[in-house]
């Protein structure tokens, strides 16, 4: 047990830590685009919940302190566009970094390239395996990868011509994997490196250029998963880190640079980590699962800081579960997409619902399969199994354009 002394100078480290971000953060918060002037709390507060190590401490003592929910209007964040095109079910999209541009895939074993103002397709990309499960973007913009069942990610240049029957062609074709590819990102900033995730249990850092894998993580290392690898997510700030969700109800932390071994392991779940997200800060990062919660998770000392839970229908004993997720470009929010329909919008600070998107005009018709935030914070974009994407823009007091 600590004495009394080493508990008043800890506290006393801590108070003085907050104090000297109090300024820096006064003025980030400026800089915030989807804040009411209390998201400065959401660092202060996620810093004092790293000292004190309790995952109810976040919002037990911001309700304590009187902190409000953000405030949030049916009004304040409205479909603006409706993108049809698909004839199958929307599994996959994705932002380009800098351009208004989605790729989205579906099960009509299309991709298809929108522009995210007019609501125009700029490519329709046939695919050579209609089972395509997910999609992105390559940094520059100028390419996209898929995959899906067939065990392999396709690698498309958007700048290729297409031949007679409007087919583009493929530029290059990544195998390896002896499962299917559930999830591609490729590492911010770097056009010729790509992680996917796999049935096969594993995740795989490639080389895009000569198609080569450059190191495995997981499969016969002990500290691998034991499941499925549903999503995987590349740490911004530092993208020799990346986190993977899988079917054994675990994160791991990986560095591309020590592929024999998981950095961290991570517990919580009771179901399918279906999808993961970095915070913006970098140093957390969020979870949503088929145990119907979403989860948020310190990367340094693997503590659980909370849980974002949904009662049950009354009719119904069994919750919705979480497909995808996607950080507010502060984090003060988190959008959470459910396999009923339902798109929640949380308060990541109080873990508390501030609006559901299922409820407004203009919703989705079935089950939301993914979703994303554009670079720059402006909109949302959801895609569905009614085979339609849909953006989400703020407005009012939130509109940043």
């Amino acid at each position: 047990m600590a004495s009394v002394a080493e508990l008043k100078e800890k506290h006393a480290a801590a108070t003085a830590s907050v104090n000297s971000l109090r300024e820096r953060l006064r003025q980030r918060r400026e800089m915030l685009l989807d804040t009411d002037g209390e998201d400065a709390a959401l660092f202060l507060l996620l810093l004092l919940l790293l000292i004190v190590r309790n995952p109810l401490a976040m919002a037990r003592y911001s309700k304590a302190q009187g902190r409000a929910p953000v405030s949030f209007n049916p009004t304040d964040l409205v479909c603006c566009r409706t993108l049809q095109g698909h004839s199958g079910k929307v599994y996959s999209l994705d932002w380009t970094p800098e351009k208004n541009w989605i790729v989205s895939a579906s099960q009509d074993g299309r991709l298809i390239v929108w522009n995210a103002l007019t609501s125009q397709k700029t490519h329709a990309i046939k695919l050579h395996c209609p089972w395509v499960m997910t999609c992105a973007f390559a940094p520059n913009g100028q390419s996209v990868a898929c995959g899906g069942l067939d065990s392999a990610c396709s690698i498309f240049n958007l700048n290729s011509q297409a031949d007679r029957d409007g087919n583009m062609p493929v530029s290059r074709i990544l195998t390896g994997h002896k499962g299917y590819v559930s999830s591609c990102q490729y590492v911010p900033d770097q056009e010729n490196r790509l992680i996917t995730s796999s049935g096969d249990q594993t995740c795989v850092l490639w080389d895009v250029t000569t198609g080569q894998r450059i190191s495995i993580f997981g499969g016969e290392f002990p500290s691998g998963h034991t499941a499925d690898v549903q999503s995987v997510s590349i740490n911004s700030s530092n993208t020799n880190m990346f986190v993977s969700g899988s079917c054994d109800a675990t994160v791991r932390l990986w560095d591309i640079r020590i592929a024999s071994r998981a950095v961290r392991t991570y517990h919580g779940h009771e179901a399918d980590v279906n999808s993961v997200k970095f915070f913006p800060d970098g140093h957390r990062f969020g979870t949503g699962s088929d145990d119907g919660t979403c989860r948020l998770f310190d990367m340094r000392t693997g503590h659980q800081l909370q849980v974002y839970s949904r009662e049950p229908a009354r009719n119904d004993n069994e919750l919705p579960t979480v497909t995808s997720i996607a950080f507010s470009i502060s984090g003060r929010l988190l959008f959470a997409g459910y396999s009923n329909g339902d798109c929640y919008v949380w308060d990541t600070l109080l873990a508390e619902v501030v609006l559901n998107l299922g409820n407004l005009q203009n919703s989705h018709d079935g089950r939301i399969s993914c979703l994303g935030m554009s670079s720059d914070g402006s909109a949302l974009c959801t895609g569905s199994w009614d085979k339609n994407l849909k953006i989400w823009a703020f407005s009012g007091q939130r509109k940043i354009v």
